[in-house]
C-alpha cells in the first residue's frame, strides 16, 4: 500500500461525514442503539462495534488503520501514551513465574515495569548486550515468554539484528516485543523482519508538533483483540478522540518532516565532528557507528537524534554549554518541530559526577525543523563560551 494513500486517503470514509477533507472530531463518550439486540451484540464483542470510547471511537479508528498500515500489520492499538503501549504489550505476555530477556538500559518507565512491578507478580527480568544475538541465546530459560527488544536505543543507538532475533525467538515459542520510537514505521518496519509486536511513542514523530500524547501498538489481529479484551479495556489507557485527531493530523506531514530533520541532521553531525570540543558522535548511519553495516541493512533512515561526548574538564562546563544554548531548548523527547538536547549529568547527582567516564559527559541532540544554519550557529556560540 503506497505511503501517501496511507496518509490521505486510507480509512477515511468521507461520505459519511459531508465529504470533509479532515475527517471530524467524534467527541463522544457512547453510542445509541435501535434494539436490544444490537446492543446484546455489542457486549458480547465491544472490539467490533462503537459502544463505548474508551474502547473504540470513529477518529480514533481512522488513526488505528492507518498506523497498523504503515507498520505492514494486521491491526493496532493506539494508547495515551507510548508507556502505556508498552504495558500493554508485556502484561498481556506474562504470568506468574515467568522470565523475559530485555535489553540493556531501555526506556525509563519499560525499567521501571521490569525492575518494580512485574517482581511483584513473580516475572524476573535479565538485562543483556543485544548486540550479540549469542547473549540472546545465553539468556533464554524454560520459562522466558518475551524478549524486548529497543533498536536503536535511544542515547547509544545500539541495535539488534532483529531478523536473527524473530527466529531464535519463534525457535523458542518466545514473543519479541520492540520499542520502534527511533525509526518510526518509515524508516523501520520491525513486523517485515520476523518480529511480533512493534510499538513507538506517537508523541514523537507521529504528532510532530509536540502537543499531544499517544502510543501505538502493532502486530497481529488475534493479539490486538486478545489486547484489546483484557488490559487495554481494563487499564482504560485508549487515547481520546480529540487527541487522536491531532495525531491524524500529524501524519500528513511526516514524509515531508522526516526529509527535512534527516537533510538537517547530516549538517548538525558534520559540524559536531570536526567541533575541537567533541570527543566523539554517535548516530546510526554515520560510517564511524560500531554498528553501521546493521544500521544500513534494517533502516531506511536515521531520522534527527544523535549523541556526542564533550571534551569538559567539570561538570560546570557542560552545564554552562547546555545553559548558554539560545534555540536549543533543553527538554526530554523528540520528533517535534524544536531542537532539543539532554545532557546525560541532568541525571547524575553532581558528587557522582565523573570526568573520566565519557557517559557522564554524552548530550543527546535532537535535531528539530529549524535551518541547520541556525542550529550550528547556537551549537557553535555556546561552545565558544565554554
Amino acid at each position: 500500500m503506497d505511503i501517501s494513500y496511507i496518509l490521505n486517503e486510507f480509512a477515511e470514509e468521507r461520505a459519511h461525514y459531508f465529504n470533509a477533507v479532515s475527517p471530524p472530531i467524534m467527541q463522544t463518550s457512547n453510542f445509541v442503539f435501535n434494539t436490544v439486540d444490537e446492543m446484546r451484540k455489542a457486549f458480547a464483542d465491544e472490539y467490533s462495534v462503537f459502544l463505548y470510547s474508551r474502547g473504540k471511537n470513529p477518529t480514533t479508528e481512522i488513526l488505528r488503520r492507518k498506523l497498523a498500515a504503515l507498520d505492514g500489520a494486521e491491526d493496532c492499538l493506539v494508547f495515551g501514551s507510548g508507556a502505556a503501549a508498552i504495558f500493554a504489550s508485556v502484561f498481556a505476555n506474562v504470568k506468574s513465574g515467568d522470565h523475559i530477556v530485555s535489553v540493556n538500559k531501555p526506556y525509563t518507565w519499560a525499567q521501571r515495569m521490569f525492575d518494580v512491578i512485574l517482581p511483584k507478580f513473580g516475572v524476573s527480568t535479565t538485562y543483556i548486550d543485544g548486540r550479540d544475538i549469542v547473549n540472546f541465546e545465553r539468556a533464554i530459560l524454560p520459562n522466558t515468554s518475551v524478549i524486548y527488544l529497543e533498536s536503536p536505543n535511544s542515547w547509544d543507538f545500539a541495535l539488534q539484528d532483529l531478523k536473527a532475533v524473530a527466529e531464535l525467538a519463534k525457535s523458542e515459542g518466545i514473543v519479541t516485543i520492540i520499542d520502534n520510537s527511533y525509526c518510526t514505521p518509515l524508516y523501520q518496519k520491525p513486523i517485515e523482519m520476523g518480529i511480533d509486536l512493534s510499538l513507538q511513542t506517537a508523541t514523537k514523530y507521529i504528532s510532530g508538533h509536540s502537543d499531544t500524547l499517544g502510543g501505538v501498538l502493532s502486530g497481529s489481529k488475534a493479539m490486538m483483540e486478545r489486547i484489546f479484551n483484557s488490559e487495554f479495556m481494563t487499564v482504560g489507557s485508549g487515547i481520546a478522540p480529540f487527541n487522536a485527531w491531532l495525531l491524524i493530523r500529524g501524519l500528513r506531514t511526516l514524509p515531508a518532516r522526516l526529509d527535512r530533520i534527516t537533510a538537517s541532521t547530516a549538517q548538525v553531525l558534520a559540524f559536531l565532528k570536526q567541533h575541537p570540543r567533541v570527543e566523539s558522535v554517535l548516530f546510526p548511519l554515520d560510517e564511524s557507528f560500531p554498528q553501521y553495516e546493521l544500521a544500513k541493512k534494517q533502516l531506511k533512515g536515521g531520522c534527527g537524534l544523535l549523541t556526542f561526548t564533550m571534551k569538559a574538564d567539570n561538570i560546570r562546563q557542560i552545564e554552562k554549554f547546555c545553559e548558554d544554548l539560545q534555540h536549543i531548548f533543553m527538554a526530554v523527547s523528540w520528533g517535534g518541530h524544536e531542537s532539543l538536547i539532554i545532557p546525560k549529568c541532568s541525571g547524575i547527582q553532581p558528587e557522582d559526577f565523573d570526568i573520566a567516564n565519557p557517559e557522564h559527559r554524552m548530550l543527546r541532540l535532537y535535531v528539530g525543523l529549524e535551518d541547520p544554519g541556525y542550529l550550528v550557529n547556537d551549537l557553535s556560540q555556546a561552545f565558544d563560551k565554554m
